[in-house]
């Protein structure tokens, strides 16, 4: 599933003639209606010089989280830990901000520029515990590409 996708991600941020935003959205679209399991997708990044992120380009139903603070919730929390979170089951988080009722899992993976953490990649599933580290590794992928058009 995802190969012709590792061809296509490069080729859809090299499209220089289109704004960052407009890429970013393509990439959300493009993951979205190509990969199953992946319900909502998109970017929240750092809120100037606040401690809090803020929603960038997505796809999929709306969300009124268009800024969370850092530690809140599974994207707050990458904020700080600097790490990918896999949420198999979203109801056995305590520290999660529920979206919409119908999603069971989450995966979050942060976006490092020059080695800061700028930003985060995420993902909803409606499906229980569909990530596995393959999901892992293509959306840090993902994130690798995303940081060359943002340097």
């Amino acid at each position: 599933m995802f190969e012709k996708l590792y061809n296509d991600i490069p080729i859809l941020l090299n499209r220089t003639a289109l704004k960052t935003d407009i890429r970013l959205q393509q990439v959300c679209e493009l993951l979205k209606n190509t990969v199953p399991h992946y319900d909502w997708v998109g970017f929240y990044f750092k809120n100037g010089d606040k401690e809090e992120l803020k929603l960038g380009p997505y796809a999929g139903a709306p969300t009124d989280h268009t800024l969370i603070p850092f530690g809140k919730g599974i994207c707050g929390q990458v904020a700080i830990s600097n790490q990918n979170f896999v949420v198999p089951d979203v109801k056995a988080q305590d520290n999660y901000i529920a979206c919409s009722i119908s999603v069971k899992s989450e995966i979050v993976v942060p976006l490092f520029v020059n080695g800061e953490n700028i930003g985060q990649i995420d993902i909803d599933s409606n499906t229980s515990d569909p990530f596995t580290v393959e999901d892992e590794r293509f959306l840090e992928f993902v994130n690798a590409e995303i940081a060359k058009i943002l340097v």
